[in-house]
């Protein structure tokens, strides 16, 4: 009996482990497969998500293409009436701040005067100066920029039918003759931006140091671009004969008065703070190195020595005018027995001679009336 009951029990507990075992299995059986089905829909959520991202950025593309193929078909049509698809607004990204107070004496081509220094400011509201990092890498560099001083540029904002250009200008090489404007360097354009380039001295923050220019203070700059010798510098590239004369705007000889450093030294005082150069010896020798060429304009060489005359309008002058109404042509002093001409630097009036033999004396220097208290005004 009592073997009957051990039996008994044996069984039972048998049957109630496998019960269990049973239940464990069932169970983990439909755990398994609702994770699987979990799982399984997820990835189909984002199989959907995916390929409805990329059917949105293809739709955008798409459009893009043709927004961009309808403007290129407006711009190219010979009857568009929109012209503001024909315009592109820009604005200046940064300011030069120049040896040369006025456009009078600021060399018609780059690299001609080596010590003539720059100040590129850039506006740090726009420009910041990580991107001028790597400038300081480049010996040279491209300035884009814009003729602001043309007398003008109220052209640019009427309709091209209403604002036509002059399609040649007076060529100083060829002493008055005429080239077409596209053959030329000259500020007065249909579209006046002009294009140089200038050895960089030195970045500092926003702020690029420039030599050799031939910008005059406050040109505004569209763009700074890297001088690139391997693709910049054309072997073979030719010149018509007339751009070759380089002797034609050179002078013999350019010496300075007796008086003129003393001059100089009582003026400095006034500059010397905000001043590109470090002494007046070396700004000595800009005015060397610029009064090197004849910077006067061709109405002004082909007067005689012995008259002043207004260049404007080719008549003599009978009385004192004023160096603001001159500064860009002419500066003159009544009764005397020659031209005396005006050259204006970081402020400073220098006053030369230059004879029929093209000898140059620099007779003076004074201060400016573009210059108070020591502060530029740029014109």
């Amino acid at each position: 009996m009592a073997a009957s009951k051990s039996q008994w029990l044996t069984l039972s507990i048998s049957l109630a482990l496998a019960s269990t075992v049973i239940s464990f299995c069932l169970w983990r059986r439909k755990t398994k497969s609702n994770f699987s089905g979990d799982v399984n829909k997820k990835i189909h959520e984002l199989e959907a998500s995916i390929k409805s991202a990329l059917e949105k950025c293809a739709a955008e593309r798409q459009g893009r293409i043709r927004a961009q193929q309808a403007l290129r078909k407006a711009m190219s049509g010979p009857n568009s009436d929109n012209l503001k698809l024909n315009s592109y607004p820009m604005e200046p990204i940064a300011t030069v701040r120049s040896c040369f107070s006025t456009r009078n004496g600021t060399p018609r081509q780059p690299l001609l005067v080596p010590l003539a220094r720059a100040s590129l400011i850039f506006d740090s509201s726009r420009v910041p100066p990580a991107s001028l990092e790597g400038l300081e890498g480049y010996s040279h560099c491209w300035i884009i920029y814009v003729f602001h001083l043309n007398t003008d540029l109220e052209k640019l904002w009427k309709p091209s039918s209403q604002s036509k250009f002059k399609a040649k200008v007076r060529v100083p090489r060829l002493k008055g003759g005429k080239m077409g404007v596209f053959s030329t360097r000259s500020p007065h354009r249909p579209c006046p931006i002009g294009l140089t380039v200038a050895k960089v001295e030195a970045v500092r923050g926003h702020v690029v140091l420039l030599s050799g220019v031939d910008l005059v203070d406050g040109t505004p700059v569209l763009d700074v671009k890297p001088y690139l010798p391997y693709c910049d510098s054309i072997l073979g590239a030719t010149v018509p004969g007339w751009v070759k004369e380089d002797h034609l705007l050179t002078v013999d000889s350019v010496n300075f008065s007796e008086g003129f450093s003393s001059s100089l030294g009582d003026c400095w005082s006034m500059v010397e703070k905000k001043s590109l150069y470090a002494s007046p010896d070396e700004f000595e020798s800009l005015i060397k190195q610029v009064l090197s060429w004849d910077i006067r304009s061709v109405s002004q060489r082909s007067r005689p020595h012995n008259f002043p005359v207004d260049t404007e309008t080719g008549s003599t002058v009978d009385d004192a005018s004023t160096l603001e109404h001159y500064q860009e042509d002419e500066a003159f002093e009544n009764g005397s027995s020659a031209v005396i001409y005006h050259l204006i630097l970081e402020g400073l009036d220098v006053s030369y001679r230059i004879d029929s033999q093209a000898n140059v004396v620099v007779e003076n220097v004074t201060v400016s009336s573009h210059t108070q208290n020591g502060d530029q005004i740029i014109d």
